[in-house]
């Protein structure tokens, strides 16, 4: 696992705030804090199969573009707030970047989040298949 010097300073603090919770029930919680708090949720009504999320537990969906300024913009919608905070988090990991940068993302942050432990199967395996969405559109807009 990275010690984080790869890691955004936004990323960083995340990883420190969940490190600091005491058990795996308050990080739940915290990651459904970011769920709320998402900084990119996109509309039920732009759902459709060719953004969908294939192999995820829920419903998922997650849109790519590149802002004025050629940065990366993810923007994700999904029906399980588990879900939607591993979208969160990942948008603020991705969003502004590079497409290049984006399409050699490293997701080790989850594992520095004590996430991936608490994660069933199926979450962890749609966790994967979003990010892999995310990193091959990014690879098609370099």
């Amino acid at each position: 696992m990275p010690d984080g010097s790869e890691w955004s300073d936004e990323i960083e603090e995340i990883v420190d705030r969940f490190q600091s919770c005491f058990d795996d029930m308050e990080r739940l919680e915290l990651l459904f804090e970011y769920a709320e708090k998402h900084p990119s949720t996109l509309p039920m009504d732009l759902w459709d199969d060719e953004n969908m999320v294939h192999g995820c537990q829920s419903r998922a969906h997650v849109v790519c573009s590149l802002d004025n300024g050629g940065g990366f913009m993810a923007e994700g919608g999904a029906d399980a707030q588990i879900v939607q905070g591993l979208m969160a988090i990942t948008a603020i990991a991705v969003n502004g970047q590079s497409p290049e940068d984006v399409a050699n993302h490293d997701p080790s942050y989850i594992e520095g989040m004590g996430l991936s432990r608490i994660l069933t199967p199926s979450r962890a395996n749609g966790f994967m298949n979003m990010v892999r969405k995310v990193k091959e559109e990014a690879s098609a807009m370099m």
